[in-house]
């Protein structure tokens, strides 16, 4: 490594499908930085030994599951993370390990409302109830819905997001994953495509524009209903894109048009 090069990487479990590398490295490269950009399995059990063992190079960490709530207590949390509890970001403005210099944020809450903003100003249906979900119906307060339907198979995770949303501005109203729904104006899937296969027909006819927040194995069982209902389908991908921009941003300092993120998918 040079002088002026920094390491950041993408830390999780399962990460080896994990697409940031391939983004982060063609920001960097665009934006002339001598960076590297890694992908590392980390659990919630070996976060701490991994943090503990990053040196002064380090810049900055994208989190996915099952970190997003772990991470959290790694430095200052932005207002974002105060008000969810979750983060993707991590960014050492000094040495790892010193917390008060560590910033902490939810990239994943400004790539969804910059996607839903168009299409979501009255009603949605969120199915699943973890980390995804509430950054979802987070990012869905923010954009001034009023209401939001949440689907899932675990009645006290759906009474508990639907607390958090009152406190968000926005009522929560709780749902069965059994397609017994109100119609919306975007579904959002945050659940495992395996999952959402068994509603996803039903889902695909509940609002004109689908996004599934996977993005591995593409296409879902959601997209592919979607896109033969003439539904719009946004994909995971897109939402990698609009997060990962947001990193970049935070983590060097500048931006990099999303035109270069997208030419670097596979």
């Amino acid at each position: 490594m040079t002088a002026g090069s920094r390491r950041c990487a993408v830390i999780g479990s399962p990460i080896a499908h994990s697409l940031s590398p391939a983004l982060h490295r063609a920001a960097y490269a665009h934006l002339g930085l001598d960076w590297t950009y890694d992908r590392h399995e980390v659990t919630t059990a070996t976060l701490d030994d991994f943090m503990a063992a990053l040196d002064d190079a380090w810049r900055g960490l994208s989190c996915t599951r099952p970190l997003k709530a772990a991470v959290v207590a790694w430095g200052r949390p932005d207002p974002t993370v105060a008000a969810l509890g979750v983060a993707n970001t991590v960014v050492f403005d000094a040495r790892p390990g010193d917390r008060a210099h560590t910033r902490v944020a939810n990239t994943d809450v400004s790539g969804l409302m910059a996607l839903l903003r168009p299409h979501a100003t009255r009603s949605a249906l969120v199915l699943g109830t973890g980390a995804t979900a509430s950054s979802t119906v987070y990012a869905l307060a923010r954009l001034g819905l009023p209401q939001v339907q949440l689907a899932g198979r675990d009645p006290a995770a759906r009474s508990a997001l639907a607390a958090r949303a009152r406190a968000w501005g926005t009522t929560v109203v709780p749902r069965d994953l059994d397609g017994r729904w109100d119609d919306a104006e975007v579904v959002v899937s945050t659940i495992p495509a395996a999952a959402a296969e068994l509603v996803s027909v039903v889902a695909a006819d509940t609002a004109p524009v689908v996004l599934d927040v996977v993005y591995d194995p593409w296409p879902t069982p959601l997209a592919q209903a979607g896109r033969a209902a003439g539904r719009l389908v946004l994909s995971g991908r897109d939402l990698l894109v609009a997060q990962a921009e947001g990193q970049i941003a935070l983590m060097t300092g500048q931006t990099c048009p999303q035109a270069v993120l997208r030419a670097a998918l596979p």
